[in-house]
């Protein structure tokens, strides 16, 4: 999920395929190793070691998925090494926030719908904004997707809708617990992914499907039962959780992230607001309501693994409830102090950020080789294309000869060029 999943979920952007898997890759490889030793710290620190395990580990693969929700936020904005500073922090703070929740306040939150969800998306959200660019519609023309690129990033979509119930459910307790968080997660994410169907259709243009709905917001079913996935929610319960969290991502990217840049100088570029945001407060939200019902004859024993405080008779489930909600208020503010700090840290400006002609471009940090490239009105075969060219495609009269060698383009070395739209992407499909 964090390396493919992720990874391929943000190469919509038809000039950022390198760097949207390249920075996850790069992010998600940091984040682990960062991850268990500040966890290691705050859980299994013991006689001056750090004990690692699977628990540990799949502990830091939830960080790692917190700290690239956050880059979905200021994708195409930010260089390499604002990334791998921003991830320096925010590791540091997820612990803690995590820590504070867990282990103080007693939260239940096994997919978390708080710790990952909640925290990742407004972390990413503040520092984008501390981090607003004026000037971005120098480069508006990248931003957007073409035919492959979508398609590219269902990849992501499926990969991650397959193995969300395993994500929630790889903490809980083993048993009914286990078994009752992915079927929640599953139930939901079937329910999401048919009501972002029908509101796309309902709400696009001509009753057309968006792919930006469908590779986004039938994802939001598994976010909303994070925190109540492991209670007992029930299958009903999942399933009209999901189509409300499908039905209100939907709409966010209809039509609340153009009023987030215009009105709150928010870019939001892979609108992490509408999938992991909203979601994410949702999703504890309800587990707010599902801990407050928490009786014994519902769970029987299984009380004690999913409500430990509850079971031992410390805490009311009224009192379970409200520390849950006291932990969504908690992620709130760690998130929004972190992103604060961290937007004014990757503000710094030796840190290379990408000039605002050349937000969203691989040029910046990679090297990127073009081939033999159609736009719509050119023949099949260019005259002035090489004779080895002609000859690899059937050509006749072609002969085989040694390609030419490759040219490259620095970097804003035809600046004026590139701010004019690319079609290279749809003419390379068309051949």
């Amino acid at each position: 999920m964090v390396f493919v999943g992720f990874g391929f979920l943000m190469v919509f952007l038809q000039r950022y395929g390198f760097s949207s898997v390249g920075f996850t890759f790069l992010l998600a490889a940091f984040a682990l190793q960062w991850s268990t030793l500040v966890q290691g710290f705050l859980h299994s620190f013991d006689s001056g070691h750090i004990h690692v395990g699977m628990e540990s580990m799949i502990n830091a693969d939830f960080c790692a998925g917190a700290v690239l929700i956050s880059f979905g936020a200021v994708l195409g904005k930010t260089g390499p090494a604002q990334l791998l500073l921003m991830a320096l922090l925010e590791v540091v703070l997820f612990g803690i926030n995590e820590f504070v929740l867990l282990n103080l306040l007693g939260v239940r939150d096994a997919g978390g719908s708080m710790t990952i969800h909640t925290f990742g998306a407004y972390f990413g959200l503040v520092l984008s904004r501390v981090l607003y660019r004026p000037q971005l519609e120098k480069s508006r023309h990248r931003q957007g997707s073409v035919y492959h690129s979508d398609l590219f990033a269902m990849i992501g979509t499926i990969f991650l809708w397959i193995f969300w119930p395993s994500f929630n459910s790889a903490l809980t307790a083993l048993g009914a617990g286990q078994h009752r968080t992915a079927l929640n997660t599953y139930y939901s994410l079937a329910a999401s992914t048919l009501g972002t169907f029908a509101l796309s259709a309902l709400v696009g243009e001509d009753g057309r499907l968006d792919m930006v709905h469908i590779q986004n917001a039938a994802l939001a079913g598994g976010v909303v039962v994070g925190t109540s996935s492991e209670m007992m929610l029930t299958p009903f319960g999942a399933l009209a959780a999901g189509f409300l969290a499908g039905t209100v991502s939907t709409l966010g990217y209809k039509f609340f992230t153009p009023i987030l840049e215009l009105k709150f100088k928010v870019q939001d570029t892979c609108g992490v607001h509408n999938l992991h945001g909203m979601p994410g407060v949702l999703g504890a939200l309800l587990g707010v309501l599902v801990a407050g019902l928490a009786t014994h004859e519902a769970y029987g024993d299984g009380l004690e693994s999913v409500f430990p405080l509850i079971a031992e008779g410390q805490r009311s489930a009224t009192s379970q409830a409200v520390h849950q909600l006291f932990g969504l208020f908690v992620t709130l503010l760690f998130a929004s102090v972190g992103g604060a700090l961290g937007g004014l840290l990757l503000k710094l400006p030796f840190l290379d950020s990408p000039p605002d002609s050349q937000c969203y471009e691989d040029q910046v940090h990679w090297e990127v080789r073009h081939g033999w490239a159609l736009t719509p009105s050119e023949p099949p075969f260019p005259a002035s294309a090489p004779s080895s060219f002609l000859a690899a495609r059937g050509a006749p009269g072609a002969t085989l000869s040694p390609l030419p060698t490759p040219s490259f383009q620095v970097p804003g070395e035809h600046e004026d060029k590139a701010q004019r739209p690319l079609r290279m992407e749809e003419a390379d499909t068309q051949a």
